[in-house]
């Protein structure tokens, strides 16, 4: 299955789950008890975010002091926003989901894989990078004469 066959039948099956385990919970608890902990769980997801967010830009900050590339905050950050959208969003799973972003080694695991899987590769085929460059292209110069 390809990529994108996969993230299709995810996006489909969402829906589902959070409807299912919406049902399942408020059967156990109530319906006021669970819509408490919908909303709980979207003012607790916003308030890490936050705390979340800050500590990055943080090390963002500190990172270019050093005079470093910030990589994996710059892989991290949209990471946070990701999981503060799912926090938000009502629904388990997508608690479940978001609060698995906003887990510093969790989404520490997650920067390295994107970094070491594809920021590199990408690099490594970027026509600017001179590591790439063709070893036997002649330099030259031309002169066009009317």
């Amino acid at each position: 299955m390809k990529i994108a066959q996969l993230v299709f039948l995810f996006l489909l099956s969402v829906p589902f789950i959070e409807i299912y385990l919406l049902l399942e919970v408020g059967s156990v608890l109530g319906v006021f008890p669970t819509l408490i902990v919908i909303v709980f769980t979207a003012v607790l997801g916003t308030t890490l975010f936050r705390a979340q967010g800050f500590i990055t830009w943080k090390r963002v900050q500190e990172s270019f002091a050093k005079g470093e590339i910030p990589a994996y905050e710059m892989i991290e950050g949209p990471i946070l926003l990701v999981g503060a959208l799912l926090l938000i969003t009502p629904g388990f799973f997508s608690d479940i989901l978001g609060f698995a972003c906003l887990v510093p080694p969790i989404r520490k695991t997650i920067a390295r894989y994107v970094i070491e899987n594809y920021w590199i590769k990408a690099q490594q085929g970027h026509p600017f990078n001179p590591a790439t460059t063709q070893p036997d292209a002649i330099e030259g110069e031309f002169k066009k004469e009317e």
